[in-house]
C-alpha cells in the first residue's frame, strides 16, 4: 500500500508538506500542492480510514436500514432506485454505505449497537417496521438519522406524497367516467393511511359515495396478493370498473386472475397500479399509474442526513416531501365516451 513517505520521496519534498498537501493546507506553494496531488493520484495513494477517522471523528460511512417483510431485498423494484440513489449520492459527498442488520456474525444486536460497532456517521432508515423498538431506540439516539415515508418527531424525513398520488390517481380514473373504483391497498402502514385519505377525497369531491365492500386489504410488492384480491372483488354480483392495487408488481397478479376469468383490460374491467416502475410501462396494455420519483427521494435524505453530520449544531429537522407524477395508461377505459 502507497504511504505518505512514498508519495514525499517520489516528489522530493517531506511527509509533513505531502500530509499538507493532501489535507487542505494553503501555506505551500500551489504547484507543490498540484504536484504531490498528482503524484498521489499516479501511484493509486488512498488515505488511511482508521487514522482519519481517529482525526476527524468521522468514518465517513452512513448506515442503511432497508428490511423488506416481502423477502425481495435489493431486487425490489421500487426500493432498488431509492437504494441506488442513496449509494450515488453518498458516493458524490465522499460517504460509504453499509446496510445495517440486526446480526454480527452470530451474535444479535440492535440496530443501534449495530450502527454504533460500525461507528456510522448517520443512518438512512429506507424500509423497516416502524413501530418496532429497536427502530425507535435508534431514531431517539446521539445518532443522526433520516427516515424514508415515515416521520418521527425531532428527526427529518423525505416523503413521497402518498396523499397526492393516490388523490390525482383516483381523480384521474373519475375524469374517464369511472364511479366503481375499487382499492385494493397494502398493509395498514401510514403509507397506507395517507393513500386511502387521497382516495376518499377525490371520491367525496367528486359527489362519490364510498361503497365500502370495494375497499380490500392485500399486501404490497406480492402478486399472489393481487390474485387473491382480485378474486374476491371478481365474486361480487355488481363488478367495479377499474381496479387500483397497491403498487404495479402485485398488479401484475391482478392481470394474471382477470385473464383467468376471460376478463380482457380495458375492455371488460380496467385497471391502475402504483410506483411507475419501469415493467409498468412496457407490458400489455401499458399501465396507468402514479409515479413515484425513487431516485430524487433517495438523493434527497442522503443530502439531508449529510448536512445534519457536517452542521449538527445548526441544521433543523425538516420533513421534504417529493411530487410524484401520473402515467396516463391504455389499462384505463374512458367512459365518456
Amino acid at each position: 500500500m502507497v504511504t505518505i513517505k512514498d508519495i514525499s520521496r517520489a516528489c522530493g519534498v517531506s511527509p509533513a508538506t505531502v500530509s499538507k498537501a493532501l489535507n487542505g493546507y494553503t501555506d505551500i506553494r500551489p504547484e507543490t500542492i498540484k504536484k504531490v496531488k498528482d503524484t498521489a493520484r499516479k501511484m493509486h495513494y488512498l488515505p488511511n480510514a482508521a487514522a482519519r477517522q481517529l482525526k476527524t471523528n468521522s468514518s465517513h460511512n452512513i448506515g442503511v436500514l432497508f428490511v423488506d417483510e416481502t423477502a425481495s431485498g435489493l431486487t425490489h423494484e421500487y426500493f432498488s432506485y431509492i437504494l441506488n440513489s442513496i449509494k450515488n449520492e453518498a458516493e458524490e459527498l465522499g460517504y460509504d454505505i453499509t446496510f445495517i442488520s440486526g446480526m454480527m456474525g452470530r451474535q444479535q444486536m440492535s440496530f443501534l449497537e449495530h450502527s454504533r460497532y460500525r461507528k456510522f456517521d448517520g443512518v438512512v432508515i429506507a424500509c423497516v417496521n416502524f413501530e418496532s423498538e429497536s427502530v425507535h431506540e435508534l431514531v431517539r439516539s446521539e445518532i443522526p438519522v433520516v427516515t424514508i415515508d415515515y416521520t418521527f418527531d425531532n428527526t427529518s424525513s423525505v416523503l413521497s406524497d402518498n396523499v397526492e398520488g393516490a388523490y390525482e390517481l383516483t381523480r384521474y380514473l373519475i375524469s374517464k367516467g369511472h364511479r366503481r373504483i375499487a382499492f385494493i391497498h397494502g398493509e395498514l402502514t401510514s403509507v397506507t393511511k395517507k393513500r386511502l385519505l387521497g382516495y376518499h377525497k377525490a371520491l367525496e369531491e367528486a359527489g362519490i359515495v364510498p361503497d365500502e365492500s370495494l375497499i380490500i386489504q392485500g399486501r404490497f410488492h406480492d402478486p399472489s396478493s393481487g390474485r387473491e384480491t382480485t378474486q374476491k372483488l371478481l365474486s361480487m354480483q355488481e363488478l367495479p370498473t377499474v381496479i387500483m392495487y397497491p403498487d404495479d408488481f402485485t398488479c401484475l397478479g391482478g392481470l394474471g386472475e382477470l385473464e383467468r376469468h376471460n376478463l380482457s383490460v380495458p375492455d371488460d374491467i380496467s385497471v391502475a397500479g402504483y410506483d411507475g416502475i419501469d415493467l409498468s410501462q412496457v407490458i400489455t396494455p401499458k399501465l396507468a399509474t402514479w409515479h413515484q420519483d425513487a431516485e430524487e427521494i433517495g438523493r434527497k435524505a442522503v443530502e439531508k442526513l449529510v448536512e445534519e453530520i457536517e452542521n449538527t449544531r445548526i441544521c433543523e429537522p425538516e420533513n421534504i416531501k417529493v411530487r410524484g407524477e401520473l402515467y396516463g395508461g391504455y389499462s384505463v377505459k374512458d367512459l365518456t365516451d
